[in-house]
């Protein structure tokens, strides 16, 4: 017995002799290179990691999949009136909030903290209260606010649904289509653009139209293709009362709101809607066309711009307003601009590849790309009459 493990002994030294002897070998080989044959291509050093821009790098991932986590918590706030409740109250506790709105004070517990953490409210630890700045209830909680913008985290719901959507896209070509998404984002997209067509359409946006506001007072025809919700149909028939207006969708059910709206509206008898695309919709003779925030959604811009050219009558105007993204990439890194580089992959670009048409333009292709797909249709003049820090408008005609 003492024998064979002697001999084992021997064998396992003489084997780990042997392979130190060989990875010596290999490094002698490999710092001098082979004697012969092609050249083998030098692997590169590992780039050195600054461990610190790693952390930071991290914190700002964490920080963006907090605002994205609590988004929800911005829907649910929006949805159940909760902003509303709090505007103007001063500082609450979640039982207070409760018994105002009769709701869980559990709930609203977690709700709270949810939003002091975000930022959106400021908490008090000494007095456990909650407050949300008159600042943040312009924002968050009024509607008429030309800075509203709590409508706009449903759309996220809506947008995360198609999730599945996009990778097949990303695999095959093709899009998701407008109408392929749910009510979430068309009450969502409504609600985020109604404050900012109130604030501007009647009072800056028309009166840079060149001699638009007197003959839209006097009595005139006006188109609003991608109407939507009809939200802007609407704003400008209650401004101009002579006119008649047309809002045209080719989503069936935003068209069946629009309507409803209207008639809320005591506008239904001067405001007619149809069914149909920015290509194919119907009329001629028309002294006003508008679009608004849609054509980067439209599959054909320009099959849309001569369809327009020819509804127009020959002094018409078309007026198209856009979103304030620039067609160089680098001047969309803020804020707004990230908001539309985001939307533009998850909505509108897959929208009009949806579409196969000659071009998918995205929201920021900028004005230069929006010009040579409208100004080829017969628009020989072109100039940007308005801007906001949302919205870029555009005044084309014959």
């Amino acid at each position: 017995m003492g024998e064979q493990q002697t001999a084992r002994k021997q064998t396992s030294k003489q084997a780990r002799g042997k392979a130190q002897s060989a990875r010596q070998r290999g490094r002698q080989a490999t710092a001098k290179g082979p004697k012969s044959g092609p050249s083998k291509a030098r692997r590169r050093p590992a780039p050195q990691v600054d461990e610190q821009g790693v952390l930071d790098f991290l914190m700002k991932i964490t920080g963006d999949a907090a605002a994205a986590a609590g988004g929800v918590s911005v829907a649910i706030g929006d949805r159940l009136g909760l902003y509303a409740a709090m505007a103007g109250a001063g500082p609450v506790t979640a039982a207070g909030l409760a018994e105002r709105t009769g709701l869980v004070e559990r709930y609203l517990q977690e709700w709270l903290a949810v939003q002091a953490g975000l930022g959106y409210v400021i908490y008090d630890p000494q007095d456990q209260t909650f407050t949300l700045p008159a600042e943040h209830a312009a924002v968050l909680a009024d509607e008429n606010s030309p800075t509203f913008l709590a409508g706009v985290f449903p759309v996220l719901r809506s947008i995360y649904g198609t999730e599945d959507g996009l990778v097949h896209a990303f695999r095959v070509g093709g899009g998701v289509g407008w109408d392929e998404h749910s009510d979430p984002l068309y009450r969502g997209t409504a609600r985020l653009f109604r404050p900012g067509y109130r604030e501007n359409i009647v009072s800056s946006w028309l009166p840079a139209l060149e001699g638009m506001v007197p003959r839209l007072k006097a009595g005139a025809r006006v188109a609003d293709v991608g109407c939507g919700f009809g939200y802007s149909t609407i704003i400008m028939a209650k401004a101009f009362p002579k006119s008649a207006f047309t809002g045209i969708d080719y989503h069936g059910p935003s068209i069946e709101a629009a309507e409803k709206a209207a008639a809320d509206a005591g506008v239904a008898e001067r405001v007619s809607f149809e069914i149909a695309g920015g290509s194919n919709f119907r009329g001629s003779g028309f002294d006003l066309v508008t679009c608004f925030d849609c054509l980067h959604d439209m599959g054909d811009p320009a099959g849309v711009a001569q369809r327009v050219r020819r509804a127009l009558a020959d002094d018409g105007t078309w007026m198209l307003v856009e979103p304030a993204a620039s067609g160089r990439l680098e001047e969309n890194f803020h804020p707004i601009g990230r908001f539309f580089l985001a939307s533009s992959l998850a909505i509108c670009l897959p929208s009009a590849m949806a579409q196969h048409g000659s071009l998918a333009l995205g929201n920021h292709a900028g004005e230069e790309a929006l010009r040579a797909a409208v100004q080829p249709a017969g628009f020989s003049r072109w100039r940007q009459v308005a801007q906001t820090p949302v919205n870029a408008v555009y005044e084309a005609r014959p």
